[in-house]
């Protein structure tokens, strides 16, 4: 670990950014239709339960990186090993994202450039990032964050100003009932993006104030949930159902149709900031991770020697991930929840049983002695 500490404010802005991403990028928790503001506050608050374990697990080891105490829970050989799986499933996420970006530039501006140049230009600016250490991404959180707020809330202006909602999208509210909106929740919004940031707890042990971990976790994710919900309200409440559902950016359609006083058009660049401002703080976070992880694993002195040949692995791997955009897009939605199940919902729970067990009975042979 290098020497440096963030603050929980830092944090909370960190996770905020995280979280919002790629989130508001994709038609999230669609298949739930008019209700998808609904499956995405369940989710929210199922994470809730999650992020209690993943916190516990830290006030039992405050000073460790979870590669180190995966280790001592589950011994040195099956420690190494899931904490590489780890790892290896952070290194995939953030090439996922990337790709994200990546389709999201040459489909709404630069449809001639090659996939591998933008990917790339943002890779070389995160590299540089994550060579300067957590502190520098940190306070470049601070300043971006409210500039992306500031375009949120202008944006949000706008559309009100367009005329463009039509709450009668929105209805009927729970039309099939609630078994379709907990069959999207268990399948994608509890794992994306609120339980993602379990790579947060790479990041608790720089935290200068330990005791302020819970409520920064909790609050950053609900302050998250409820800006992704109410972004869903207005793609459906503008676009309605069926065109939100078939969009591959549905933002950005929305912002698209903003038009106010028959001058004021064409804000997409907005659109872009933002997404860029999210999707940049997501791969970065998620980078860092990758990084400081290899380095403790293998206990290499200097993570930021990784910084080079880790960014190309994923850079490399968002290109070769899927041949096309269709394909990327199928395998969030269908293959995702097979790799974020046991890693988000059953592996944290079980290490957190160990290390109780591990806990009381050292405690009581403190107590006997």
């Amino acid at each position: 670990m290098e020497k440096a500490k963030i603050s929980a404010s830092q944090l909370f802005i960190l996770m905020v950014l995280f979280e919002l991403g790629s989130a508001m990028l994709v038609p999230l928790a669609i298949r739930a239709k008019q209700d998808a503001w609904l499956a995405i506050l369940l989710g929210m608050l199922g994470s809730f339960v999650l992020f209690l374990v993943y916190h516990k697990l830290y006030t039992y080891y405050p000073d460790l990186l979870p590669t180190e105490y995966m280790q001592k829970i589950l011994g040195k050989v099956m420690g190494t090993v899931l904490a590489f799986v780890y790892i290896l499933y952070f290194m995939y996420d953030a090439s996922r994202i990337l790709r994200d970006f990546g389709e999201m530039l040459l489909t709404s501006a630069y449809p001639d450039t090659p996939l591998f140049i933008a990917n790339a230009l943002l890779m070389l600016v995160i590299i540089y990032t994550i060579r300067q250490g957590i502190e520098v991404i940190a306070r470049a959180g601070e300043l971006l964050f409210i500039f992306m707020y500031t375009l949120a809330v202008a944006g949000f202006i706008l559309i009100v100003c367009s005329g463009l909602i039509d709450v009668t999208h929105l209805k009927p509210i729970l039309e099939e009932g609630l078994l379709p909106i907990l069959k999207v929740v268990f399948t994608q919004t509890l794992y994306f993006p609120f339980t993602e940031v379990i790579v947060f707890t790479m990041l608790l042990p720089y935290l200068n104030n330990p005791k302020k971990a819970k409520v920064t976790m909790l609050c950053a994710t609900g302050l998250s949930g409820i800006n992704l919900a109410i972004t869903m309200l207005i793609n459906i409440s503008v676009l309605g159902v069926n065109l939100t559902a078939r969009s591959q950016f549905p933002l950005l359609s929305t912002v698209q149709s903003i038009q106010v006083a028959d001058f004021l058009e064409r804000l997409d660049v907005f659109f872009m900031l933002a997404m860029v401002i999210g999707i940049f703080f997501k791969v970065s976070v998620l980078f860092y991770a990758v990084v400081i992880g290899t380095a403790n694993l293998f206990k290499i002195k200097s993570p930021s020697r990784l910084s080079y040949p880790l960014g190309i692995v994923i850079l490399f791997l968002s290109i070769t991930i899927a041949s096309n955009v269709q394909e990327h897009l199928h395998e969030g939605i269908k293959v995702a929840p097979f790799v974020h199940i046991p890693l988000f919902t059953i592996i944290p729970p079980f290490l957190l049983l160990i290390a109780f067990l591990k806990n009381r009975r050292k405690h009581r042979g403190n107590t006997l002695s």
